[in-house]
């Protein structure tokens, strides 16, 4: 029994399953993968029999593995170790070591995982999380296909197999498209859950709740009261350690692609007619699908220079680690984008992220219509516009900004504040979008990952704005200092429209 069983809590309906995972040695798997794991065992969320297997090139034993997950929870993970539900976990981990392309080393891993199914009935289940280089996707996949490791959908039926896969989900839209090709020899569209941990924060599954459990909101969604929505993920960490990635992806590839354009296909939706995860996927690809194709003058890219971070001097791009010196890729990307739809049509939809701005921020914003200017306004200013702000981190949570009557005498407008957090609220710290992400998978709910039709119509979208980039030489770089919100250019893109981005 679960040690945590005994104090009434009970674990939800998972079937048996070993997830193994390929690059278990890197900073992702001990940041993230590992103690999300041991927070959903620690709370009874995994199934009874359940096993966790490390699979990467450097030999180490199943305990030094074990030791370094403990290490690893005490670093990062919300909840550290407690001996009690430590010491039933790490009896759920073990280690191969083996390189990617050797076949003798996939041999090897069935007989472990053969041996595992009968020692913890575990009834032949797979999730295979491919924590690598997308490089190495493709040549997983057909290792494991070889070593019988991952089933025909169509011939077996008391067993399954799945894979998640990290973004970026292809390099632009041609690559995208062959990647999906070449894993589609070996697996259904439905074994392919590509993770993207944004849709597993709680204030970005709660979007669908604020709005179609809440008519207050949901009739005033659209272009009759909504004047624009802003949309920001920033940073106040630059690219540290990862330079040699950053040379080749960029922020446009690294964040705008994946991350905000589902956080904007959630909040542009239109109802979808069930809870089903297609339902709700059909209506995010509709949304992308009518994005106006991007105009000059509505994309702007900088890059940071040195500055200072919290009152301290940091470095600027070109003096990080494995980038070049003269290197014109983005860290810092200002979008305006029009969905060309019935309810969006002619509302501006700005959205801004990149690395060294002043704090770490990620939110919604929607800016209401101003009412009609006959009452309660001042001839020397104009009232503030009610805004509805989603925090999706730090402080998750909804503010929605409001007029209000100053008491006294006088009349004076002033703008006020009602603010909700999740963690005051509820008096609980919301789990890590990885924890809700692997409880899923298990369960077969691909809800909140995404589909080969979400990720193409996005890299559809953005592939002309990166061909654009190569062909053409950028503004000098840098063209912003680190902990200021990002190059005038993007001031002047939104301040044209008679608009200015929000102060956070």
């Amino acid at each position: 029994m679960h040690p945590l069983e005994e104090q009434g809590q009970s674990s939800r309906m998972l079937d048996p399953c070993i997830l193994l995972i390929f690059g278990a040695t890197g900073d992702l798997t001990a940041r993230k993968l590992l103690p999300a794991l041991y927070n959903l065992s620690r709370e009874s969320q995994l199934p009874p029999q359940f096993a966790c297997v490390g699979f990467a090139r450097r030999p180490k034993t199943n305990e030094q593995f074990r030791e370094e997950t403990k290490t690893a929870l005490n670093s990062f993970s919300r909840s550290k170790p407690e001996e009690k539900i430590w010491n039933h976990f790490q009896e759920q981990l073990y280690y191969h070591c083996s390189e990617f392309h050797d076949d003798e080393g996939y041999a090897k891993l069935k007989k472990l995982l053969d041996d595992l199914d009968a020692k913890l009935g575990t009834k032949g289940n797979r999730i295979f999380y491919l924590s690598t280089q997308p490089s190495f996707f493709p040549l997983i996949c057909e290792k494991l296909h070889k070593a019988g490791l991952i089933y025909d959908e169509s011939q077996v039926k008391n067993k399954w197999s799945k894979i998640i896969v990290e973004k970026p989900f292809g390099h632009d839209l041609t690559s995208s498209v062959a990647l999906q090709k070449e894993l589609l020899k070996f697996l259904s569209e439905n074994q392919i859950y590509r993770i993207d941990h944004y849709l597993g924060k709680e204030t970005v599954q709660n979007i669908l709740v604020f709005r179609f459990a809440n008519s207050i909101f949901e009739s005033l969604w659209n272009n009759r009261y909504v004047d624009h929505v802003q949309i920001t993920v920033g940073e106040d960490i630059g690219i540290g350690t990862r330079g040699k990635f950053f040379e080749e992806a960029g922020l446009l590839r690294d964040i705008i692609q994946n991350h905000v354009m589902q956080l904007l296909s959630l909040v542009a939706m239109e109802p979808p007619s069930n809870l089903s995860a297609n339902a709700i996927r059909d209506e995010k690809v509709k949304v992308l699908q009518a994005i106006r194709a991007i105009e000059d003058g509505s994309c702007v890219r900088g890059q940071y220079g040195p500055g200072f971070i919290g009152g301290k001097p940091v470095i600027g791009y070109k003096q990080e680690g494995n980038v070049d010196s003269k290197s014109s890729i983005e860290t810092y990307v200002a979008l305006r984008l029009f969905i060309d739809n019935w309810r969006w049509s002619g509302v501006p939809f700005y959205i801004r992220s990149g690395k060294r701005l002043p704090k770490k921020s990620s939110e919604i914003a929607i800016t209401f219509k101003d009412p009609p200017s006959v009452l309660f306004q001042d001839s020397s200013k104009k009232n503030d516009p009610n805004v509805l702000a989603i925090r999706i981190q730090p402080d998750e949570g909804t503010a929605l900004k409001i007029n209000c009557k100053v008491p006294g005498p006088s009349s004076p407008v002033q703008p006020v504040k009602m603010d909700f957090r999740y963690g005051s609220y509820f008096g609980v710290t919301p789990p890590e979008a990885y924890e809700r992400l692997i409880c899923d998978c298990i369960l077969g709910d691909n809800t909140l990952f995404a589909r080969e039709d979400e990720v193409f119509s996005s890299w559809k979208l953005l592939t002309p704005v990166l061909e654009k980039w190569e062909k053409e030489n950028p503004a000098p770089f840098p063209n912003y200092a680190s902990g200021t919100w990002g190059p005038i250019e993007a001031d002047a893109m939104i301040m044209k429209d008679g608009r200015k981005w929000r102060l956070i």
